[in-house]
């Protein structure tokens, strides 16, 4: 049975690493956006330490509750508890993402997302899906890829663009949502070897 003292130190351990790549990688895809995402940042850290106080809380105690179970349940339980908390720091950064204001340096990142988008498929003739709150920043950007193209249909994302090829035989989705949930499983895949359990 893991200690308190070495479970506390490796989640402590783990959750740093946990939050250094979320805020590594949300910068690293919302780059051109950096201006707006620095005012929501410091309230981000504020909510991550608060829930990151709770999951060691909800670990140690779950710990307590396990005495009698096998060391594979435990450690089940306890990888569990830090999943739900990362799915928590997740779901909060996608709040702040989605009150940033679409001003400034929001265009920006739409262009950025063109694109890595029109490079991953290799072609500028494509048609480029965004949600209402996007259209008119997306439209504006549009006019600098020849033969891209705004579809009429609006698309349920928090932000970002969703880019297919006209001859419809490729498609990348590169809202902000999809960025992030690429990011939980590099996450849980680093907290599962830090426990040494596998997924």
């Amino acid at each position: 049975m893991v200690s308190n003292s070495a479970l506390e130190s490796t989640i402590d351990k783990i959750l740093t690493n946990t939050e250094k790549n979320i805020i590594s990688n949300i910068k690293l895809a919302l780059d051109d956006s950096q201006q707006n995402l620095d005012a929501a940042i410091p309230k981000l850290e504020g909510e991550y330490n608060k829930i990151i106080s709770d999951a060691k809380k909800e670990a140690d105690k779950i710990e307590k509750q396990i005495t009698g179970s096998s060391d594979i349940e435990a450690r089940n339980k306890q990888l569990l508890a830090l999943e739900e908390a990362v799915d928590r720091v997740f779901s909060t950064a996608l709040d702040q993402i989605a009150n940033t204001d679409r001003s400034g340096d929001y265009s920006n990142l739409i262009k950025s997302l063109l694109d890595e988008s029109t490079k991953i498929l290799g072609t500028t003739e494509v048609v480029v899906f965004t949600n209402s709150k996007d259209r008119d920043t997306v439209q504006s950007a549009l006019s600098q890829y020849s033969g891209a193209e705004l579809s009429s249909e609006t698309i349920d994302c928090l932000g970002g663009i969703k880019v297919k090829s006209k001859d419809g035989t490729m498609t990348f989705d590169n809202t902000l949502d999809a960025k992030i949930e690429r990011l939980k499983p590099l996450i849980r895949k680093d907290i599962a070897t830090q426990f040494g359990v596998s997924n």
